[in-house]
């Protein structure tokens, strides 16, 4: 049985590099066709109120900001076991609430295994609908992270013909 595959783009899209995970998730829909088993959504701000949605996945894959003191642009990727130790730094806010979703997907007796593909952010307080320059330059380079992540859980995608 093939396990199910959920790619979850968070943030807000208001303030500059905080909505990459949502914009990441905008060019994979936009790019390509993805097998039955592969899932996108568009999760914003939604935090706990994620519950319903995550809670039937096997596989989760999350997109968002991880702020890791790199500089911006660097990627970051944070495995399943690593989530719980890495967000008690407090990397992203949304970060936060989804641990807190996740955390009571254990009351369900079901938490997906769950992998955060995040780029280290340059502006997240400034009001603007477009990434900065740094995010935007390295977003199909966050997308292909996110692809490579698709195919090694058994999920497969092509390109959308024109």
């Amino acid at each position: 049985m093939t396990e199910n595959i959920m790619v979850l783009g968070v943030g807000n899209i208001l303030y500059r590099d905080d909505g990459v995970g949502i914009r990441v998730v905008e060019r994979l829909e936009g790019r390509y066709e993805f097998s039955d088993n592969v899932t996108l959504v568009d999760g914003g701000v939604l935090g706990v109120n994620l519950l319903g949605i995550i809670a039937g996945t096997d596989n989760l894959i999350v997109v968002d900001t991880v702020m890791n003191h790199g500089a911006p642009g660097d990627f970051h990727r944070l495995e399943h076991e690593d989530i719980p130790n890495r967000i008690l730094a407090k990397n992203s806010l949304h970060q936060v609430d989804l641990i807190e979703a996740l955390t009571l997907c254990h009351a369900l007796d079901h938490v997906p295994r769950t992998t955060i593909i995040g780029i280290e952010p340059k502006d997240l307080n400034t009001l603007g609908e477009d990434l900065t320059p740094e995010i935007e330059s390295r977003l199909d380079g966050l997308a292909d992270l996110v692809l490579d992540e698709v195919k090694r859980l058994g999920g497969t995608y092509s390109l959308k013909a024109s």
